[in-house]
């Protein structure tokens, strides 16, 4: 019923395809790119798209933007699922636990979760990233962080609500443990407002890797990267305006699919939407 919901959305259809055609294009870049992203031939270089075999140009170094592009694309989509990943392992336990015990353990929970969604993004971003070394994982640890107290405080809402159900006093009733009464009877519950989340906090990743990319502090070159690809097509906007204009329309392209896929799913999980359509 959701699925058919989603469906029905024309955001939720046009956001699926745009995720969906992303996602083939990075699984594919090895077939579907001209050329090897990391190629040179200074001979060529600052080419406009559609001279000399370059589809969409060519940088500062002679290699091919469009499959720059192409494996850029990898690049941006693993870090924001691996950075969601992050946010949603350790944002559950705690979320699930503070909403379920209550007490000391949630109001400090809380307090933690407060004081890190009062940090910026970014700026808490480029203080893990300086504290610790450019690096993939350490991109995506440093775009994760914010996303654990999101979740958390998003889980224990969610835990207070279901956790005062009937089916979950009957559970606790017949003796279940409180770790089988919480994976069992509450997690399921929040299969939904996660996934609503998760797309959203994937898109805000999304950017943030690039501006982290931006400013130098994401992965390492020449691994091909939106973000740092456009850092480097600034020098060269005026003699060559192909090189910034493509990669930032890849990234708000993927970034919008995903937030309108996020909004068609949160109203297909949305009561109040039932019925209704786009």
């Amino acid at each position: 019923m959701r699925w058919k919901t989603l469906l029905r959305s024309r955001p939720g259809l046009v956001g699926s395809v745009i995720v969906i055609l992303f996602v083939g294009i990075a699984a594919f870049a090895p077939f579907i790119a001209p050329a090897d992203p990391t190629d040179q031939n200074l001979r060529t270089a600052l080419r406009p798209p559609g001279r000399d075999g370059y589809v969409l140009g060519s940088d500062e170094l002679g290699r091919d933007t469009l499959s720059r592009i192409i494996y850029g694309s990898r690049i941006s989509l693993a870090i924001g699922v691996a950075a969601v990943a992050f946010g949603v392992i350790m944002g559950i336990p705690l979320g699930i636990a503070s909403g379920f015990y209550g007490g000391a353990f949630d109001s400090l929970t809380m307090r933690l979760a407060d004081m890190l969604l009062a940090i910026p993004r970014l700026l808490l971003g480029i203080v893990i990233v300086a504290t610790w070394g450019i690096g993939f994982w350490t991109l995506v640890i440093a775009i994760g962080v914010p996303d654990v107290p999101i979740f958390a405080r998003l889980v224990r809402g969610s835990t207070l609500t279901v956790s005062q159900m009937e089916y979950v006093t009957a559970a606790r009733a017949l003796g279940s443990h409180d770790a089988r009464i919480m994976s069992r009877h509450i997690l399921p519950n929040l299969i939904g407002p996660l996934t609503v989340q998760s797309t959203f906090s994937m898109a805000s990743a999304i950017l943030t890797a690039g501006g982290l990319s931006f400013l130098g502090l994401g992965v390492r070159p020449p691994t091909p990267e939106w973000g740092y690809m456009l850092a480097q097509a600034r020098t060269y906007m005026r003699v060559a305006p192909h090189l910034i204009t493509f990669p930032g329309i890849a990234l708000a392209t993927v970034v919008l699919g995903i937030n309108l896929l996020g909004d068609a799913l949160r109203q297909a999980y949305d009561p109040r939407f039932r019925g209704k359509e786009a």
